[in-house]
């Protein structure tokens, strides 16, 4: 089956796939590093360690997309009362622009405990692709917070409002 017609398998990640998860995110956050000419952002100095002590926790989830055998995207997403954020959405760099992100931001949905009703994204403030991408997924910009020298862009879904509005 070549790469056109292979298709995306989504599912949980765990321990197992925590080297290729910890590779891809690199991968993926280089590119956003170098935007804000930070090497040091999170993405990019977890160790293994701690990458298997966050997929142990009971308030994240991680989802994978893979291609045949390998991991070309994830999404990050820690539960707290009736909010759900997603963080270090990464596709791998060769397989961008496919549409990899959207499905996940999809497959969040069935893991999310009924009595969440608002999804925050953050991403960097001059992260473009990523900003339209999460607004065209019905986010909402919220708030900037500055963590350093980086400034992030908060944005929310409240997931009830949006789909009434999208069933209207």
């Amino acid at each position: 089956m070549d790469d056109a017609t292979q298709a995306t398998r989504i599912a949980l990640v765990d321990d197992a796939d925590a080297g290729e998860l910890l590779t891809l995110r690199r991968a993926a956050f280089v590119t956003e590093a170098q935007v804000f000419g930070d090497p040091n952002i999170p993405p990019l100095t977890q160790t293994l360690a701690e990458l298997r002590e966050d997929l142990k926790r009971d308030d994240v989830v991680t989802i994978g997309a893979w291609e045949g055998h390998r991991l070309v995207g994830s999404i990050r997403v820690e539960l707290e009362d009736n909010k759900a954020t997603l963080g270090r959405l990464a596709v791998a760099p060769d397989m961008q622009g496919r549409g990899i992100g959207t499905s996940l931001l999809f497959a969040i949905l069935p893991h999310l405990p009924e009595q969440v009703t608002e999804v925050w994204a953050f991403t960097g403030k001059d992260s473009k692709e990523n900003l339209t991408m999460y607004a065209k997924h019905g986010f909402e910009e919220h708030h900037d917070d500055s963590a350093g020298a980086l400034t992030y862009t908060y944005l929310r879904r409240v997931l009830h409002e949006v789909e009434a509005r999208n069933a209207g």
